[in-house]
């Protein structure tokens, strides 16, 4: 990602992989449970659970929603809209938290997708600008790593929330939520189903 890119005050690094496996996971172990075929996830709701789990109120918010993406994955199967390149790339929807701007990246040359996954969680870091940082690191590839990386992250910020399937073993200055809510709210699974 080239720094070039002025961040928003809230900015979602999602690493689109790994939603993709946990989004086509929930979806293929909840639908026999319901009893009912799923219908593709509204990518605008996730993202606004992910928000709200995270804390950003209700307002007029500036939310920047990065996308990093291996070349095999560039395209979501569980929801719409789902094609990170022609689709989501230099997107932006409102809702009544405010403005998300969608952006989408993958690495190039020699970097991996956990590098420029944790370059830029880096660089969110040190901006000046960012305020929240959000982020849903593949915590089965590389989610360890992050360890090393939060507590510099974190401070000065007003949050650092991390989005999993399973609580991070390590220790730091950041809130845990679970990735699994938010897409089965973006499912329109309802409690009473479950």
């Amino acid at each position: 990602m080239e720094k070039k890119i002025p961040f928003e005050p809230v900015v979602m690094l999602v690493d689109a992989t790994y939603l993709e496996r946990v989004g086509t996971d929930l979806t293929e172990h909840f639908a026999p449970l319901v009893k009912r075929e799923l219908p593709k996830a509204h990518l605008a709701v996730l993202l606004e659970c992910l928000a709200l789990d995270a804390g950003v109120p209700l307002g007029e918010n500036k939310v920047q929603v990065i996308f990093i993406y291996d070349e095999a994955d560039k395209r979501f199967s569980f929801c719409d809209p789902s094609d990170l390149e022609k689709e989501l790339h230099a997107t932006a929807f409102k809702s009544q938290l405010g403005e998300f701007s969608l952006y989408a990246f993958q690495p190039s040359g020699f970097a991996t997708r956990e590098d420029l996954f944790l370059e830029s969680f880096q660089l969110l870091g040190e901006s000046k600008e960012v305020r929240r940082v959000i982020a849903v690191p593949d915590e089965d590839g590389y989610g360890e790593r992050l360890a090393s990386y939060i507590n510099k992250v974190g401070e000065g910020k007003e949050g650092v929330t991390v989005f999993g399937m399973n609580p991070p073993v390590y220790q730091g200055k950041y809130a845990f939520e679970m990735l699994g809510f938010a897409v089965l709210q973006a499912l329109g699974i309802r409690a009473d189903e479950l």
